[in-house]
């Protein structure tokens, strides 16, 4: 995996532990590019800590369900599975805040916390070292399948594309840019992060897509329970 000028091809490439950043609702997946505004102060010396050192930051989502309440609170219960990104891009506004990208390495399992006297939350880390891997599953996507639900749901919201870039795009590049920039929810994001192998994700997004579609775009309802 080559992510801005570094690459991750083992695990020796990875750190035993990283900071993790919980935002509901956020994916990002390997090779996928995550736009983020800071402007906690917590969330704002990780970034300031990241960027002096490895550059790496974990996102991931709180475990818990909206409606249930404490997501906000200052050290949720966070879903056990993740994803490291590199800080691939860096601005200041002026104004206090940071406007960054991180760029997808690899899926990680969170195994458990660790100290350091900071104010954000630091875990030790499983990487999903097939995310690394040059073996390449594109092939087995249903490509034409993906298309087609991808035009209906552009179709129902009177949106367009840009279908020379689509058409150009690879398998794997289609598959996680429309995974992450899919409207759903929490539990739909999880899912689509925690599908075992690319297949499954287009599968799993096809499906969400077309049961979205099907109730008509009602906000009353979770796709996933």
């Amino acid at each position: 995996m080559h992510v801005g000028n570094a690459r991750y091809l083992k695990r020796e490439d990875l750190p035993e532990t990283a900071p993790v950043f919980p935002l509901t609702g956020a994916l990002l997946l390997p090779g996928g590019q995550l736009p983020l505004n800071i402007f906690e102060p917590r969330y704002l010396a990780m970034f300031d800590a990241a960027l002096a050192g490895d550059r790496l930051v974990t996102m991931v989502q709180p475990s818990l369900v909206e409606g249930e309440g404490a997501v906000e609170s200052v050290r949720p219960p966070l879903s056990g599975i993740g994803c490291i990104g590199r800080i691939t891009s860096f601005a200041e506004t002026g104004d206090g805040r940071y406007i960054t990208s991180l760029s997808g390495i690899c899926r990680v399992r969170l195994l458990e916390e660790v100290g350091g006297g900071h104010p954000y939350r630091t875990f030790k880390l499983a990487p999903f070292m097939t995310d690394l891997s040059a073996e390449d599953d594109e092939g087995s996507v249903n490509r034409m399948e993906l298309l087609r639900v991808f035009r209906a749901y552009l179709d129902a919201n009177k949106l367009e594309a840009d279908w020379e870039s689509v058409e150009r795009a690879g398998n794997r590049t289609l598959v996680n840019s429309l995974s992450m920039m899919s409207p759903f929810g929490p539990a739909e994001k999880q899912a689509l992060l925690e599908a075992p192998d690319l297949k499954t994700r287009a599968e799993t997004l096809i499906a969400i897509t077309e049961i979205f579609l099907a109730r008509g775009f009602s906000d009353s309802e979770p796709v996933l329970q």
